[in-house]
């Protein structure tokens, strides 16, 4: 039987194929859930992006995988990443052979799709002499084995904030549906100037992902939904991904009296890490997180250039997008959940 290594496509649809991969990648202590292959069908769906899917295969096996989209967009340029609409990815192999191999057709696809540059968004760097992005952190940190000790473990004044929405009554629920989390994600990203991802977004990740995506709903005493997160679950780990609150969330502790609870709940799964997942430094949710006790870890997002000079900002220290949100916060709600969708399937 051949030794070599060879890259190949993960095919649409294909169950067996799917399951391969997805065993792989929960076998390898590096991998995330952003490694998943179930994200090439959502991205796929919901967006119309082409998907690169690729897996390494030796003697039968698979060594690696890498997952790729392409994003193409006027206002921020053309790209190949791993992975659009995630904050993790990049190459996750068993050895130096399979990792090379996936970056060289990875490299070869970018090319040939014309991309202006190809990302790999990674925990670790792989190449010192790529160009990196260094802008954000991310904040990941051991879930104890009680519900006294977690409590204990975080800093007195955001304790005293988490207290705050217990006495206010609050209660939580998990959700069947992204119905409650989406009006209240909506609001907040427009109140930020933030075009909002479409319902059908939400629903086809509940959808395509099952337990391990779970949306969990915040409410006051007489039943008003005020905060509401939709999480991922990957191994022993969660990591609460998308979020969304009311104006009267701040003022009754709602945001805290989340996170705690989702960290309650999965302390009571039995789970082991608490991933805030990615900020960018110096901003409000930076802050937030460092409150909770949580330490920053850098990210490091490496880049080839082919049509560029610098590595792009699609983030708010970009002039377009700073123009961006200025123009959102004006827009109705109704006017920017229409048109939102057509805007941030560019963004990535």
């Amino acid at each position: 039987m051949s030794t070599a290594t060879v890259v190949k496509r993960l095919p649409l649809q294909d169950a067996e194929s799917l399951r391969r991969w997805d065993e792989f990648v929960l076998a390898q202590p590096q991998a995330t859930f952003f490694h998943r292959g179930g994200w090439q069908q959502v991205i796929s769906e919901v967006w119309g992006h082409a998907c690169f899917f690729l897996f390494a295969e030796r003697a039968g096996q698979v060594v690696g995988v890498l997952p790729l989209a392409e994003v193409k967009s006027r206002l921020f340029g053309h790209s190949v990443a791993s992975l659009p609409f995630a904050v993790y990815g990049g190459v996750l192999a068993l050895d130096d052979e399979a990792a090379a191999a996936l970056e060289a057709e990875a490299d070869r696809i970018a090319r040939g799709v014309g991309a202006e540059h190809l990302e790999m968004r990674q925990m670790q760097g792989r190449h010192d002499d790529w160009p990196r992005q260094d802008l954000y952190v991310t904040f990941r940190k051991p879930i104890l084995d009680t519900e006294e000790a977690n409590m204990n473990a975080i800093p007195r004044k955001q304790r005293a904030m988490v207290r705050k929405g217990i006495k206010n009554g609050l209660q939580s629920q998990v959700d069947s549906d992204a119905g409650r989390f989406f009006a209240l994600y909506a609001d907040n990203v427009h109140r930020h100037g933030t075009p909002a991802m479409p319902r059908r977004w939400f629903e086809a990740l509940l959808k395509e992902f099952g337990a391990d995506a779970e949306v969990l709903t915040v409410s006051d005493a007489n039943g008003r939904p005020l905060s509401s997160v939709l999480s991922f679950y990957f191994r022993d780990e969660v990591l609460p991904y998308y979020a969304g609150d009311d104006e009267a969330a701040r003022d009754l502790a709602a945001n805290d009296f989340k996170y705690w609870e989702l960290m309650r709940r999965a302390c009571e799964r039995g789970l082991k890490l608490f991933d805030y997942g990615r900020s960018k430094q110096g901003t409000g949710s930076y802050s937030f997180k460092k409150n909770w006790g949580f330490e920053p870890t850098p990210l490091v997002y490496e880049y080839r250039l082919y049509k560029r000079e610098a590595i792009p900002q699609n983030n708010p220290n970009n002039a377009k997008y700073q123009l961006l949100i200025k123009t959102w916060r004006r827009l109705p709600i109704g006017v920017a959940n229409w048109l939102g969708p057509k805007i941030v399937r560019s963004l990535g």
